[in-house]
């Protein structure tokens, strides 16, 4: 798990995980970005609004607000997102794991919805995911066409866009990862919660905003027998450190 470049303070990337009533995923991000990274993180009460000292904002999952009116609805109008959607507009990174997604989507900052499940049921499970892209600070750690296996906990995870927004996220290769089968067939089989093109996660056409419904944070100590989730979070660091040297 210890890599060499995890010893370098110009590796130092710190970490702001927002925290609304209902989040119950925050505390499993904090242990992996400060607990097996060793990288500084600070939990942001979702009233503040001074978040200048963070250098990636991640929205975790959970219920925020209870999910009433919609999945991330109320969310969308905390002070702190407000601050983050600044935050992405100086180009800065935001990642949305589950209800973050959502809360993304919700705020404007991905395009497209996440509905309820074709099945209408909740699903916990562990599903397969394709890389498709291996060159975004999200991806480093990745290489294209990687398949690798990642919890899912949600019950209105289904991605939906219109058909032109589909063709725009195709076009710019927004689409990071895609549900597919354990061998990489891109197919219903492969699809749990029936989103359109298989979307897993998308990114914003910037590429410092990312969305993805599965959750790498439950899947990124070894003591779980899981580690395909930390390659994202060591993939950030991988670029960071191409970007200073």
């Amino acid at each position: 798990m210890t890599s060499s470049f995890f010893l370098l303070p110009s590796l130092i990337m710190k970490f702001g995980v927002i925290v609304f009533p209902g989040s119950n995923c925050d505390r499993d991000v904090v242990w992996v970005t400060q607990g097996l990274l060793h990288q500084p993180t600070r939990m942001i009460w979702h009233e503040d609004t001074d978040i200048s000292d963070i250098d990636i904002i991640v929205i975790p999952g959970g219920f925020s607000y209870g999910d009433y009116l919609r999945c991330g609805a109320i969310a969308r109008f905390s002070p702190a997102m407000r601050a983050t959607a600044e935050h992405a507009k100086q180009g800065k990174l935001v990642l949305g794991i589950c209800n973050g997604f959502q809360v993304l989507t919700e705020a404007g900052l991905l395009p497209g919805a996440l509905v309820r499940n074709a099945g209408l049921h909740f699903i916990c499970d562990r599903t397969s995911l394709k890389v498709e892209r291996g060159n975004t600070p999200w991806t480093s750690a990745y290489t294209s066409g990687e398949i690798i296996d990642l919890p899912i906990a949600h019950g209105e995870g289904n991605y939906y866009a219109d058909a032109d927004t589909l063709a725009e996220l195709e076009e710019h290769d927004q689409v990071l990862f895609r549900y597919c089968t354990e061998g990489g067939e891109i197919s219903d089989a492969g699809n749990p919660n029936g989103s359109l093109n298989n979307i897993a996660g998308i990114c914003n056409r910037a590429g410092n905003v990312l969305g993805m419904m599965p959750h790498p944070e439950r899947a990124s100590d070894p003591m779980l027998g899981e580690t395909d989730g930390m390659k994202l979070f060591q993939g950030l660091l991988m670029a960071t450190v191409a970007a200073v040297l």
